[in-house]
């Protein structure tokens, strides 16, 4: 459940998995197995509920006798395990993210400590999310992470390394580089920020197609990565940074440690020294201090900063967070989905002419799937999932994990439609 950094997590539990000698199916659709383990998100409200549902229906599955054992792990069960235990009787095990000894004692098995750089790939072979740290030492207010997963910890760069050169000796060619906070890499082990050196090393790679740039903190923001990407061309001109506001009053209330000015003089130099970057950002409403001034502040900074990708949602309060400690969550939900919708409205109004500007241009594009009328690929500036797809009429046989030159002959607010020209 939840995020990719929690698929890549299962990616190495199921390696683990496979060295003690289990038969292993990861599909979330169709459950066909004795011992199942949901790996489960805790980060709002929403997925907190997605999880549990999930877990309802295997337990009930479970009663009809359809599966013998169920375990739960991950960021839900970290952070209400007692509560989960006293709730859920028929779970058989709960662990939290990080016990996976725990949990293969727990089954009569060893962890294998030669194994723990290496995973079992569950999206397809030409693509791998890299998660290069844990945790968050941000602390911003409406935020449940480092009550979690703790304090920011980087992985070692050579480990890194070597894990991308594992994956491309397997056939990877694109790599999600992924964290809480992309930013604060390295300043744990080396004493300073050390994103650029990663990125700058992994695009030097033999094989490494694409790298692509998730979860960056506007914060302290490290902009030496800005030459590497305008350096390499396997960078992706593509960033996932979260902005949540603009308003000062708002980004004060939450912790953001930035405000309006620095915000918009970042997105400017990022403009400025990676042209044609593809920004994506995650902005809120409905946090305690929004009033309509603030939401109309927001929405102008919206219209203006014209971003290629945007997400939004709307607070909730979660438990023990700085918020739920220091602010009451007065603002109606009626009132909060409401600005949610205005503000995603307006997004799809910048999306749908962002990708009418495409028509006509020709883009590098990935081939993820083949369904049955189309076969289904990217752009560098589209990430598996969450990004629009670009859509090829099988008028000849591409193949899966490719790259091709397509011309792009019609846009959707989230789609466009291609034609292989090379």
């Amino acid at each position: 459940m939840g995020c990719s950094k929690n698929l890549v997590d299962s990616e190495h539990l199921i390696r683990q998995f496979q060295a003690a000698g289990y038969t292993i199916e990861h599909n979330p659709a169709r459950v066909n197995g004795e011992i199942v383990v949901v790996n489960t998100c805790g980060f709002i409200r929403d997925a907190q509920e997605e999880s549990i549902n999930t877990i309802l229906e295997l337990g009930e599955a479970k009663r009809k006798g359809k599966i013998r054992k169920l375990i739960v792990m991950g960021c839900l069960a970290e952070r209400f395990m007692a509560d989960l235990i006293d709730a859920l009787p028929e779970v058989d095990r709960f662990f939290g993210k990080f016990n996976w000894t725990e949990m293969l004692d727990y089954l009569g098995k060893s962890y294998n400590a030669d194994i723990a750089n290496e995973r079992f790939l569950t999206t397809p072979p030409h693509y791998a999310f890299l998660k290069i740290s844990e945790g968050c030492n941000r602390f911003c207010a409406f935020c449940a992470i480092p009550l979690i997963t703790g304090r920011h910890r980087s992985v070692p760069m050579e480990m890194l390394l070597d894990e991308v050169r594992h994956l491309v000796a397997k056939g990877v060619k694109e790599f999600n580089v992924i964290a809480q906070d992309l930013s604060s890499y390295g300043l744990d082990l080396y004493g300073k920020m050390m994103l650029p050196n990663l990125i700058d090393e992994m695009a030097q790679i033999e094989g490494v197609k694409w790298i692509r740039l998730h979860y960056a903190y506007p914060t302290q923001f490290p902009y030496e990565i800005l030459p590497v990407m305008a350096r390499h061309s396997n960078v992706c001109n593509y960033l996932d940074i979260a902005l949540q506001h603009i308003s000062d009053k708002v980004l004060g209330n939450m912790r953001r440690h930035i405000g309006k000015e620095e915000t918009l003089a970042l997105i400017e130099r990022l403009r400025n020294e990676v042209p044609g970057i593809h920004v994506r950002t995650t902005l809120m409403v409905g946090f305690p201090g929004e009033g309509e001034d603030e939401f109309q502040e927001l929405m102008n900074f919206v219209r203006e900063a014209r971003f290629e990708r945007m997400g939004a949602f709307a607070y909730s309060e979660e438990a023990g967070t700085y918020a739920e400690k220091n602010f009451d969550d007065i603002i109606p939900q009626e009132v909060k989905n409401n600005r949610l919708q205005q503000i995603m409205d307006l997004q799809e109004e910048i999306s749908q002419e962002i990708q009418d500007a495409k028509v006509g241009k020709t883009f590098t594009v990935v081939i993820d799937r083949e369904d049955e009328d189309y076969y289904v690929g990217r752009t560098q500036y589209d990430s598996p999932e969450v990004d629009p797809e670009v859509l090829i009429e099988k008028t000849q046989e591409l193949r899966v994990g490719e790259f091709y030159e397509v011309t792009i002959v019609q846009a959707l607010p989230f789609e466009l439609i291609g034609k292989v020209v090379s």
